[in-house]
Parts: C-alpha cells; structure tokens; sequence
C-alpha cells in the first residue's frame, strides 16, 4: 500500500482529499461556444480548444471527467457563482472585478486586445480609434469594458457595438456594417488565417492574463487545478496543445 501512494501523483493525492472524492467524479466547466481557438463548439457539436483539452488533460489525471457546457458569456460569472458550473476555462481574463466575484487559478496566457478590419479597408489605426468609427465588441468580455472605459479619454474617441460573439462582429466588419472589432489577439489571428480581414494593430488597452475561474467556496478544486496546470506547462503536451492550436506565444 506504501509503495502505492508513493507512486501517486499530486494530482491523484489532491483528489483523494477533496470533496470530489465523495463519489462525485465530474465537474462542469462553462464555456463560451464560439471562442477558438481557446474554447468553441465545433461542427461535430462537440466542445473543443486548447482550454477543453488542457483541462480534460487535468481532470484525467485526478480522476475526473469534465462536462463543457456552452453558456452566454456575459453572465457565466454568475452562473460560477450561483454554483451552476464549477469552473471557467474558456479564455477568462483576470480583472479586479472578476476577482471580487470568484477566485482564480495561476494565469497560464498572456493576451493583447488587437483590431480588425476588412482586407481591403483603408483605415488606419488612428481612423478607427479616434475618429468615431463603429467598433464591435463582445458584450461581457474584458475588452469590451476596457475599451468603454478609455472611450472619450485621451484622444479616442468611437462608437461601440456589442455582440453576443466575436464573430458575429468580424461577420459585420466583412459585410460592411462595422467599421472594425477588438478582441483578443489569437481569436483575431485565427480569423484573420480564413477570412477576408486583417489586424491593423493593437487597441491600446492594457495587457490581460487568462486564468481559470473557480467559486470562492471551492478552495480544494482551486488547489487541483493549480497543481494541474503546473503539470501540464511542465508536460510535452503543452507545447503539443500549442502547436494543434496555435493560440499565439504568451508575452
């Protein structure tokens, strides 16, 4: 039994002293459906992206199974924290806000809020930010409260459209309806790689972290995926999530 134990991981030990070891051996994890290539709903219907497979990589480890639920973005905090989900992994940035609200992980990504346009547009970065234009957002996102935030301020000056995706919002900068979009900068290069838009630059917001969110009343789960992540960016399959995603290199 002694020989046993000493070959469990972290991961498995944890799992023994948490409330999952109880009987419950799976937890939900709330994503948003069209957010790739961190986490979306592919043709298949099924959830895919390098935040589903690195938590799955996580939960097997410990034991457990992980139930990715597609969720609306702008209220998926809440749902963490009325205990409908267990957890965020799906391209969550860490704020100060977020923070009042849940706890979160180590940040294992570094993203930039960048902007979007047509191919073909003639627009450069100092027409878009301070000239008025129609800039589309996702509504609930970090970036769209930054960039609401810095509206009028120092020069910038737009309009903001909000969308219940990202790309509704690239959609619209194609067929003319918005002038441009911000968001984060491997969704925007994933878009720009198959379809007929560009990055002009970036928004000129701040840097944000990604994190997993957990409900404050979850410290053992918190501590699990702690120790998971540092595992797995420790593991050759990070580098392996990297590459069959290609989120971009953290900063």
């Amino acid at each position: 039994m002694l020989k046993k134990l000493l070959g469990l991981s972290i991961l498995t030990l944890l799992f023994m002293i948490s409330p999952f070891a109880a009987g419950a051996d799976e937890i939900i994890n709330g994503i948003d459906a069209n957010f790739p290539p961190f986490a979306y709903v592919g043709p298949d219907g099924k959830a895919t992206g390098f935040d589903v497979d690195a938590l799955d990589w996580i939960a097997e480890k410990a034991g457990l199974t992980v139930v990715h639920t597609p969720m609306e973005w702008d209220s998926i905090v809440t749902s963490l924290k009325d205990k409908k989900i267990d957890v965020i992994a799906s391209g969550l940035s860490v704020t100060a806000e977020r923070a009042e609200q849940i706890a979160f992980t180590k940040p294992y990504w570094v993203i930039t809020q960048v902007v979007v346009v047509k191919n073909d547009s003639p627009l450069t970065l100092e027409d878009v930010l301070t000239t008025g234009k129609n800039i589309g957002v996702q509504r609930g996102t970090s970036d769209a409260a930054a960039m609401e935030e810095t509206n009028n301020k120092t020069g910038r000056s737009y309009t903001i459209v909000a969308y219940d995706s990202f790309e509704l919002a690239v959609t619209d900068v194609i067929n003319g309806r918005l002038d441009a979009a911000v968001m984060n900068d491997a969704p925007a290069a994933k878009a720009a790689s198959a379809q007929p838009v560009k990055i002009l630059g970036e928004a000129g917001i701040p840097n944000e972290e990604f994190a997993y969110g957990v409900n404050k009343e979850n410290p053992e789960l918190l501590a699990l995926l702690n120790e998971g992540l540092t595992a797995l960016m420790a593991d050759p399959y990070w580098q392996t999530l990297k590459n069959k995603y290609n989120p971009g290199e953290v900063h």
